[in-house]
């Protein structure tokens, strides 16, 4: 049941409801939902917390312009993170998260921090961490990234197959003229 769902209208099957999960809790929603449509249908407002102060985040925005709902894509170990959750075209199993809480999206520990926002002006860049070195090093900067939450890049291996791929070089030599052929030949890695 979507409380929250228009009886008509829009580009969806409804004839069709498909499931999908959202921090661990099951939802129902349509073919041509995204995930931002079907979360709000089943009247779920809060997504996300901001990265800063961890104060509470809803949907925003309906498209590719949304700031505040971005979610881990697939299981949190391995997901991918950052991704909004406007853009995201739902399907039948799709496994999301809300990305900056501990514990949990309703009860975040790290909240709190926000009680502190007028210590935290706008432009504050965390310079006055850097006076020892060694404990921004080790303590601040490890500290502050945690808090920071910006999705964590999975280890393993992408399995997924995609329409693109990028490849990545060290040395692009681009023209075949002889500053080319110079720059290739003295760039090169063969033996």
């Amino acid at each position: 049941m979507q409380p929250f769902r228009l009886t008509s209208g829009g580009r969806i099957d409804r004839d069709t409801t498909i499931r999908f999960r959202f921090d661990g809790r099951e939802y129902e929603g349509h073919p041509g939902d995204t995930l931002a449509a079907a979360l709000l249908a089943n009247g779920a407002r809060l997504v996300a917390r901001s990265w800063k102060f961890h104060r509470p985040r809803g949907i925003f925005a309906a498209g590719m312009e949304e700031p505040s709902a971005l979610v881990r894509l697939g299981p949190r170990e391995t997901g991918e993170p950052n991704r909004r959750a406007t853009d995201i075209a739902l399907f039948d199993g799709l496994v999301a998260s809300s990305q900056h809480v501990w514990p949990s999206l309703k009860f975040d520990l790290a909240a709190p921090i926000g009680w502190f926002a007028r210590l935290f002006p706008a432009g504050f860049y965390y310079k006055m961490f850097f006076r020892s070195p060694a404990l921004w090093r080790r303590v601040w900067e490890p500290f502050l990234r945690r808090m920071a939450g910006l999705g964590q890049v999975p280890c393993d291996a992408d399995t997924a197959r995609s329409d693109k791929i990028y490849a990545h070089c060290d040395v692009l030599v681009v023209g075949g003229g002889p500053a080319g052929l110079a720059a290739a030949t003295s760039t090169s890695q063969c033996a």
